[in-house]
């Protein structure tokens, strides 16, 4: 049979059902309990066995069934609950008044992952969470934004473990007909197809979409007829481990994704890069601003920069995507034609100033010069970022580098669990997810009566085990183990003791294995008689990552050689599914990376608002979210130059807070079988999750910090055949070819001190500007308290005034410096241009005396 042609086939549904249809098309069920539980009840055995996928339940479900739920009024009142909720949200238009964006504003996202659903397989771990999370509170909230990413056929691989405890991976195929996908039409109403140059010829792209919420998520397919095999592989894996088919899925996913925009009429007012994987959009974003408006490269980046928001997500130089120069070259080959300058031109964007003309094309660099808005995703991570790319800008102190942060949020109706759901229905109101931040909403956690949360987080508990249970007797059953080992796998863990759960991606600075290095110590709290203790651990190590897959071995290993299989868990194929039950069941999550080497971790945050208590390094996300009131810290916030050294030291400090705090705080019952003081930790962990971690509290500073500015600022610089974007050029091009000219006296006081608080005294210097005038520039005063290496911490500016003008470019400044608080105090004088923070922060252009 060589010649085979697909069909499928559906139910027909009844008229009254035919609201179903339409919602499993779009993934807003998923984050919806009232969605979810509406195809539940339909037939729960097969909800559960289409892997929660309502377009394959539909094909599971019988016709007989579906008539006979067009007939039950309790189903249809149900449906009819749902569908008002979907046409209030994601069917009507969005409030611009809480959204003032304005007509025809569109922000375009990319990112090279999206976790939004098990069932739409186009992630693998955080980064793609947060771009799901990210999008769907923008749906929420009503943004006009429109995500970019790419059509997987393979996904991230799934995990299974040989009898030895060693990763082995494998890649599915995925179907598309279980997919919610739609093919996006060209102009001409055909299928829309674009293409990207490569160093053999086009790559090919099929344009599909997919609706999240109000928000179309456009997928790009290299999967055609027309690419030869090799092309064709470039979007079947995620994350491939091929650097030329890396770079080739990270030009697909910037420039394709940026034609495919155009192709569809999008122009994209903002661009917002989910790490350095899509910066390649704003080369083609470049170019075709300066085709639309008609401007030189120099003009268009003044436009493009200032309406671009980078988001690094890796505190880890290593971490970051480079290539070498002659391999990408091919690819930007038309591009630079188009954006009429030379290539190494265009490949110099992907390099500091002062690099090596063949030195690596860096994508975080590229984002870094393209980008006015640059940001890490927690305030620890960006003084890691700020410190780790200081080289970008060397004359600058680590505190003034324009770097930013804003902390990740988890988008919390996609994590939180049936029971707390309705406890928050009862005590917060009906409608809490939709006005969830309200301080007098966070605060009504309080009232929740301890019997019933107490209950609530038990019976999560429980249904966590019995579903580890399940899951284990799957994964031992698949590797043919022993008929004792499976029927062990039945009973394991205790849905009376305190479990604690680690699931991350297995990489070797989150330090899966901290914990085992005491083996008699943790033996001894796992089988106490009296306190026992138990973990869940689950998550993938990267194909490559021999150290990664050890890491796993190594717990595999402990619960033989310790027979404590039924103590301590490792669940293999950790995906959203997993991760769900995990973070909604256990009483701890336990976090241990390699301090300052989590950029954010956001499981935490899922596992706080269920409840759970954050056991955790002082990394991340818990640097800022820790209070003892909260959950525990491991260690302090000392940083260590001996990995060595840090791990005895943090492991003890690990043992000490679980034997001497966590246990017995979860075992002290002395008020009706309850723990007291746990409950009032977890009420203050839900909380925190609610009010600060949250990604409805993400998106909006990213809407007020970034999205609204970019967006007023992008129509300023085109308005009038981009009049103000052509000033700026020139004054942008002034300042660089001057810039040289400017020099700085060394400055003088007019007393000597020692001074006392409130006392002043003035400071001046004499500064060259060369052909510069003085309203071109800002003069300051940089001071702060000393350092012992002379160096000043978290500097401070203040401006000092032009007094003499002394002819052929010389000015004398001076300012008057109060003396506030005392202390060793120095001072300096710098120049600066005088011009928004894209020109400001120009390297090269700050003069210091």
């Amino acid at each position: 049979m060589k010649h085979v042609l697909a069909y499928q086939v559906f139910p027909r549904l009844p008229g009254s059902l035919s609201f179903l249809g339409v919602l499993s098309r779009n993934l807003w069920w998923s984050w919806k309990p009232d969605a979810i539980e509406l195809f539940r009840r339909i037939d729960p055995r097969l909800w559960e066995e289409s892997g929660r996928n309502p377009i394959v339940f539909a094909t599971q479900v019988s016709q007989e069934r579906l008539k006979r739920l067009a007939k039950d009024d309790s189903f249809l009142a149900h449906l009819d609950r749902v569908r008002q909720q979907f046409k209030e949200r994601v069917l009507a238009s969005p409030d611009l008044v809480q959204n003032p964006y304005g007509p025809g504003a569109r922000i375009a996202y990319f990112s090279m992952e999206f976790g939004i659903h098990e069932s739409l397989p186009l992630f693998a771990g955080g980064l793609g969470v947060l771009a799901g999370d990210h999008i769907k509170s923008c749906s929420h909230m009503g943004l006009p934004m429109v995500a970019v990413g790419l059509l997987y056929r393979q996904g991230y691989f799934r995990q299974l473990l040989d009898p030895n405890g060693w990763q082995q991976e494998t890649y599915p195929e995925t179907d598309l007909y279980s997919l919610p996908l739609v093919r996006v039409k060209n102009t001409s109403g055909g299928d829309l197809r674009i293409g990207v140059e490569g160093p053999s010829g086009d790559i090919l792209a099929d344009v599909w979409k997919v609706m999240i919420g109000r928000i179309p998520l456009i997928l790009l397919d290299a999967n055609v007829m027309e690419n030869p095999p090799s092309v064709r592989d470039v979007t079947a894996r995620l994350y491939n481990s091929d650097p030329a088919i890396r770079l080739a899925q990270e030009v697909l996913l910037g420039i394709g994704g940026m034609r495919a925009l155009r192709a569809m009429g999008i122009e994209p007012t903002v661009c917002h890069m989910n790490e350095g994987h899509s910066t390649f959009a704003n080369l083609e974003r470049l170019a075709q601003v300066m085709e639309q408006y008609k401007l030189d490269t120099a003009t268009a980046l003044q436009v493009v920069a200032r309406s671009s928001v980078f988001t690094t997500h890796t505190p880890v130089a290593a971490g970051h995507d480079e290539f070498p120069t002659e391999m990408v070259r091919p690819y930007i080959k038309s591009l630079a034609r188009r954006l009429k300058i030379s290539e190494d031109e265009v490949l110099a964007w992907g390099r500091t100033a002062n690099a090596h003309p063949q030195g690596p094309f860096s994508m975080f660099i590229l984002g870094l010069r393209q980008s006015q808005y640059c940001n890490g995703v927690s305030r620890l991570h960006g003084q890691v970022a700020r410190r780790m790319w200081s080289h970008v800008w060397p004359e600058r102190s680590e505190e003034d580098m324009p770097i930013t942060h804003v902390t990740n949020g988890v988008h919390i109706s996609s994590f939180i669990a049936p029971d707390i759901v309705m406890l928050f229905e009862r005590y917060l109101g009906p409608e809490w997810h939709y006005c969830s931040r309200k301080s007098e909403n966070v605060e009504r956690i309080d009232e929740i009566y301890d019997e019933e949360l107490w209950r609530a987080h038990e019976m999560n508990r429980t249904r966590l085990i019995s579903k580890v249970r399940e899951l284990l007797v799957k994964q031992y059953s698949r590797r043919n183990a022993p008929t004792a080992v499976v029927k062990a796998a039945e009973n394991a863990l205790d849905p009376e003791v305190l479990t604690i759960g680690f699931a991350r991606r297995f990489a070797t600075y989150k330090r899966a294995n901290l914990i085992l290095r005491d083996p008699e110590r943790l033996k001894a709290m796992l089988t106490s008689g009296q306190h026992p203790v138990q973990f869940i651990f689950a998550g993938k190590a990267h194909p490559q990552d021999n150290e990664g897959k050890e890491l796993i071995r190594n717990i595999i290993q402990f619960t033989r050689q310790h027979n404590v299989a039924n103590h301590l868990v490792f669940l293999e194929d950790y995906d959203m599914g997993v991760a769900r039950h995990l973070v909604q069941g256990v009483d701890v999550w336990l976090n241990t990376p390699r301090r300052p080497l989590e950029a954010c971790g956001t499981s935490g945050m899922k596992a706080a608002i269920n409840g759970a208590l954050n056991l955790s390094i002082l990394d991340g996300w818990w640097d800022e979210g820790y209070t003892t009131e909260r959950g525990w810290s491991i260690g302090s916030r000392q940083d260590f130059s001996d990995p060595a050294y840090q791990d005895a030291v943090e492991n003890q400090a690990l043992y000490n807070v679980l034997e001497n705090d966590v246990i017995p705080c979860f075992y002290n019952r002395v008020s009706g079988n309850m723990p007291v003081e746990w409950l009032t930790k977890m009420k203050a962990s839900m909380k925190m999750a609610m009010s600060e971690f949250c990604s409805h509290r993400m998106v909006g500073d990213y809407q007020q910090r970034f999205y609204l500015p970019a967006v007023q600022r992008y129509k300023e610089l085109v308005a009038d055949q981009a009049v103000e974007a052509k000033r700026l050029s020139i004054l942008h091009k002034r300042l660089k070819d001057l810039w040289k000219e400017v020099r700085v006296e060394f400055p003088e006081r007019d007393h000597e001190g020692p001074f006392q608080v409130e006392d002043t005294f003035q400071v001046s210097t004499i500064v060259h500007l060369g052909s510069l005038k003085p309203d071109e520039v800002d003069v300051e005063l940089y001071y702060g308290r000393m350092l012992r290496t002379a160096e000043l911490d978290k500097g401070l500016t203040q401006p000092m005034a032009m007094v003499e003008d002394r002819s052929q470019g010389n000015y004398l400044y001076r300012c008057t410096v109060t003396c506030r608080d005392s202390g060793r105090y120095g001072f300096t004088v710098r120049v600066v241009p005088r011009a928004d923070d894209w020109i400001r922060y120009t390297p090269g252009l700050l003069t210091w005396g």
